[in-house]
């Protein structure tokens, strides 16, 4: 009878042997110790360029401080829902704070940034007479999020605005009860940046409503890390805006920053804000911190930017194609996923860690390596990982 059990999931021996043949079985990297530019990982003493630590806040003193404090002063969890007794008053302190960081009337926070994606989309599109419009190469919490409303989804082409328009302006969107026009403000993939203004003017134009999802630009973009609504000048235009707490951050969560009267809904309708318990007060306190130092330390944000440059020109210098990218997300095109992650493995081996994006992530022939450099890594860091792109790079004739 065991035996017989066991054979039922037999199916999983073949779905592993086509990953492996394809070349997308995922094997786990273990970092040991705290998040670093460079990191010791599966024992090995590399570069890290594949972390989402932009600012290098996982070991700032300030964060760690008030993360001590806060277990001191909470405990170390909530155990319960928000809505249950799992609301803390350092809970709403941090939504407060976000709120007048991102320069909104009021914010509410979720477990993820993929979560808080979902629970958007999931609960302001709640009609089959409602319309989603999504840009193309959108994160895939969003197209979940999509999948999970009841709403028509439409998608155009990526920064296309005249495929946006003529959306909007058909005979569906027309008739449509709610219009949602959703966009990455940074798209995770590419290091591009969304066309906000037009994205906005043609909203207005039509009487549709814009989400931005800003995790890769909430503390990396705007005025002291605020985001894309910030750095174009839309604070006080763009409805609603998403963002992470476990990135620039360096926390975990999400977060919608917008009226008073989205929270109140939310609190009372989405499905991840009502069934997951809040965070652990230590994160909470931890976010506030981090918001403290964005807003006292703008250091942080001017390295990013000037790491992010010079590496940027290294790889363009060496004959590497990066892509679209404007931002520290900084692509590596490669086209083929077997060559991608031998790029990777290799790097690896040589002391750099850049790891290889394949197809289902990004389409085929687009396969990649994305680099992230921080505000933490230094000259010699950078010096090193390019010397040691290029001479990978030769060795597979990518350069």
């Amino acid at each position: 009878m065991e035996t017989e059990s066991r054979n039922r999931m037999a199916f999983l021996d073949d779905e592993l042997k086509t990953l492996k043949d394809e070349g997308r079985l995922i094997k786990l990297r273990i970092l040991e110790g705290s998040q670093r530019p460079v990191s010791i990982i599966d024992g090995k003493k590399v570069v890290n360029l594949t972390s989402n630590n932009y600012l290098g806040l996982t070991t700032h003193p300030k964060l760690l401080s008030a993360a001590k404090k806060a277990i001191d002063d909470y405990g170390v969890g909530t155990a319960a829902v928000r809505t249950i007794i799992g609301t803390m008053d350092i809970h709403q302190e941090l939504e407060r704070r976000i709120a007048r960081f991102k320069g909104t009337e009021s914010a509410i926070v979720f477990q993820s940034g993929f979560a808080t994606n979902v629970a958007v989309c999931q609960s302001l599109m709640t009609h089959s007479e409602d319309l989603l419009i999504s840009d193309q190469l959108n994160h895939a919490s969003i197209i979940d999020g999509g999948r999970l409303s009841k709403a028509v989804r439409k998608i155009y082409a990526h920064k296309d605005m005249k495929d946006l328009e003529s959306i909007l302006n058909s005979l569906e969107a027309r008739r449509a009860r709610r219009k949602m026009i959703v966009t990455d403000g940074v798209f995770s993939m590419d290091g591009d940046i969304a066309p906000l203004p037009a994205i906005q003017d043609l909203a207005d134009q039509y009487d549709a409503f814009v989400m931005v999802d800003d995790a890769h630009a909430s503390g990396v973009m705007g005025k002291n890390g605020a985001g894309t609504p910030s750095h174009f000048g839309l604070t006080d235009r763009v409805q609603i805006q998403i963002g992470t707490l476990s990135k620039a951050i360096a926390a975990i969560g999400g977060y919608v920053a917008s009226s008073e009267a989205l929270r109140e809904y939310m609190v009372s309708t989405a499905r991840p804000f009502l069934f997951s318990s809040s965070h652990p007060p230590s994160v909470s306190a931890t976010c506030i911190a981090a918001l403290e130092v964005l807003e006292t330390e703008p250091q942080w944000v001017e390295k990013l930017w000037k790491n992010a440059a010079f590496f940027k020109e290294g790889l363009k210098k060496a004959g590497f194609d990066t892509g679209a990218s404007e931002t520290p997300i900084t692509p590596v095109m490669v086209g083929d996923t077997k060559k991608a992650t031998e790029f990777s493995n290799r790097l690896f081996e040589e002391g750099v860690f850049a790891l290889a994006i394949n197809f289902p992530t990004v389409a085929r022939g687009k396969e990649r390596l994305r680099t992230i450099v921080s505000a933490g890594h230094t000259q010699a860091d950078l010096d090193f990982a390019l010397e040691k792109f290029a001479k990978v790079g030769k060795a597979l004739g990518l350069i």
